[in-house]
């Protein structure tokens, strides 16, 4: 399977990791939902992400996700995060992953990181950790780890590191930060694929500013795949309409703490797995909140019939 790189383009979806209702994995939802991502066009996977509640899973889960998600994904490049507390940790899941066939991992800073220097020096670790052939994803995620990470920043590591050959830009309001790293590339630094993340709120915008993609889980993953192909092809009033149709439902997605519950709810019912749960703690949807997406669907989906 082809590695990642620095021109690495297109709709990574961000993968859910599926359960049966007792909290056991779901090894036969796991294919049903690699199938159902390839279908709408996605072009790679990433799983054990943060919404793929990777802390609630073992070492031997993790492994156990990543094969067979590589088993069903028909070449597609598969990140995997490895994002843990420890180094040690960090390098014996990369080490298995990329055995496995990996195009990459990710990795997200910790919470303790507070100034320039030990950001840096924490990415230097991971590289000498993992090995500086594995590609890396640099998960800039401050509204979840509380880390700032600033462009001069990620300039500086991204210069120094030359296997970190993604960020997955989840910064909010970050839309300035795509700009800057893309004209910092336009004045000779090396060029970075950049992803985006936060279910794709801002998807138009992040492609007009110079996204490659995106690299997000939203449960209607075609609406990433027309919204990049649009905006690709410069028809950005196109692309807007598209994402406007689906906005409602984005918008709800993203409320914390019910945002997994609502993912799942609509993927289970699309069909793309059998079960809902999620391994405890975490709790399925209310009847008010079934309610209120089945309503956002109802309308999302007279808004696309309208569009053609």
């Amino acid at each position: 399977m082809a590695l990642i790189s620095a021109e690495s383009k297109g709709v990574f979806v961000i993968a859910v990791t599926p359960f049966k209702d007792d909290g056991a994995l779901d090894r036969d939802s796991i294919d049903r939902m690699v199938d159902f991502y390839a279908e709408k066009g996605a072009d790679g996977l990433t799983i054990l992400g943060m919404m793929g509640e990777a802390p609630k899973l073992t070492q031997e889960e993790s492994i156990e996700v990543t094969r067979r998600t590589m088993a069903r994904a028909g070449g597609r490049p598969v990140v995997v995060g490895v994002s843990a507390p420890g180094l040690a940790a960090i390098g014996e899941l990369t080490k298995a992953v990329m055995d496995l066939g990996a195009a990459g991992v990710m990795v997200a800073p910790p919470p303790a990181l507070r100034t320039d220097d030990q950001i840096v020096g924490y990415y230097r670790d991971v590289v000498e950790t993992v090995g500086e052939t594995v590609p890396i994803v640099l998960q800039d995620f401050p509204l979840s780890t509380g880390v700032q990470i600033s462009t001069k920043t990620l300039g500086t590591i991204f210069e120094a590191m030359p296997s970190i050959v993604m960020l997955k830009h989840e910064d909010w309001p970050g839309l300035q930060k795509i700009s800057d790293l893309r004209r910092a590339e336009a004045g000779g630094r090396r060029r970075v694929s950049i992803l985006c993340g936060n279910a794709g709120v801002f998807l138009p915008e992040e492609m007009q500013r110079g996204a490659d993609g995106a690299m997000t889980g939203f449960a209607y993953p075609e609406m990433m795949v027309d919204v990049v192909r649009l905006s690709n092809e410069a028809r950005h009033d196109a692309a807007q309409d598209v994402f406007d149709a689906y906005l409602p439902l984005v918008r709800y997605e993203q409320q914390p703490g019910i945002g997994l519950a609502v993912r799942k709810y609509v993927l289970a019912k699309r069909g793309a797995i059998a079960s809902a749960a999620q391994r405890r703690p975490g709790a399925p949807l209310n009847a008010a909140a079934v309610a209120e997406v089945e309503k956002l669907i109802a309308r999302q989906t007279r808004k696309l019939e309208a569009l053609g």
